[in-house]
């Protein structure tokens, strides 16, 4: 164990109730609503605020511990911190900033040519782009020798082309650093590509962990497999044949699901497992779900597809085949086995 995390804090609508353990070399990703208790962990670890109840443990550093009133502060905590919107001093250059809190003996310079920004030591903040800023904050955090990397929304600041390419360096950063890192996003695609593990995190507790296929693969309720980018098709589910489970859809009609379940449910099913024709095609797909088309969207050399509460992602020569159009009939169809049930009781 590198860090442990336990608090029960009040927010304005619920309790937050977090228990979190990240390995010495882990990066672990929370991801949920705005409001759900992200950031609040994050502060809690760096000593920003003190709840009500907690422990906050660092290898055998006890770095916070209400019962026994121990609680270190921020300065005593060697933490870095990369704050959602940067938190730069805009009067200052990029020398200064990531000079600014950093021990005696600190190579700035070091620092600055690590991360590819030794040119634009005397640039001032307000000139920089997303990507220079966020590299710029990067190094200020990493220039108090952090035992502990926390990063709020690191990609949330930046536009879409910017973000590809800051992912990538991020992702090889963290990597390269291996320590305990809780990075907070809202955008499971963030923590897919950053994270070795993920916490869906809703109204101040952590209702799942697990990697991003895993949860992908056995979401634990209708909001995880929505937050994965599931689509959900709501239903009433019941014993079928052949060990299969039909869930007979809200909207009208059966599907069928190699997952046992029974009750009131959602069907939770990925883009890519869905294919799209303009009549059932002989194919092993058991389900088959007709419905206009309301939306086509290119997405690179794909096209992301709704039909009624379907989402296809198909390639564009499919759709160029297909010569689909929005307002189109087409039958949307899926495999027994790509038919995850979560119960909505």
């Amino acid at each position: 164990m590198a860090l442990r995390i336990e608090f029960t804090h009040p927010l304005r609508a619920f309790d937050a109730n977090v228990e979190l353990t990240v390995g010495r070399a882990e990066t672990l990703a929370l991801v949920g609503p705005s409001g759900a208790g992200k950031t609040t962990t994050l502060r809690v670890v760096a000593g920003l605020m003190r709840p009500n109840r907690g422990r906050v443990v660092v290898d055998e550093k006890v770095w916070l511990d209400t019962q026994a009133r121990i609680d270190r502060a921020p300065e005593d905590r060697r933490v870095g911190y990369l704050f959602q919107e940067y938190a730069l001093f805009p009067h200052l250059d990029v020398a200064a900033n990531v000079r600014f809190g950093a021990p005696r003996g600190t190579s700035v310079a070091a620092l600055l040519d690590r991360f590819r920004i030794g040119p634009l030591a005397r640039v001032r903040v307000r000139e920089l782009s997303g990507g220079e800023r966020q590299r710029v904050a990067l190094a200020r955090a990493l220039a108090r020798r952090p035992e502990v990397l926390l990063l709020d929304e690191p990609l949330s600041a930046l536009d879409a082309h910017t973000k590809q390419s800051v992912r990538a360096e991020l992702h090889a950063l963290l990597r390269e650093l291996a320590l305990p890192t809780v990075l907070v996003t809202h955008d499971f695609d963030d923590a897919s590509a950053l994270a070795d593990r993920i916490g869906v995190i809703v109204d101040g507790a952590v209702v799942q962990e697990g990697s991003a296929t895993e949860l992908v693969a056995r979401p634990n309720d209708a909001f995880v497999a929505s937050l994965t980018g599931a689509s959900l098709l709501l239903g009433t589910a019941r014993q079928g044949e052949n060990g299969l489970t039909e869930v007979v859809l809200d909207g009208g009609g059966s599907a069928w699901s190699t997952e046992s379940a029974s009750g009131r449910v959602g069907i939770a099913i990925q883009p890519w497992e869905v294919t799209l024709d303009r009549s059932p095609t002989p194919d092993s797909s058991l389900n088959h779900v007709g419905g206009r088309i309301t939306s086509i969207v290119p997405v690179g050399n794909r096209a992301r597809v709704r039909v009624g509460e379907l989402v296809a992602e198909i390639t564009a020569a499919s759709l160029e085949r297909l010569q689909l159009v929005e307002g189109d009939e087409v039958v949307a169809s899926f495999k027994a086995t790509a038919a995850r049930l979560v119960s909505l009781a």
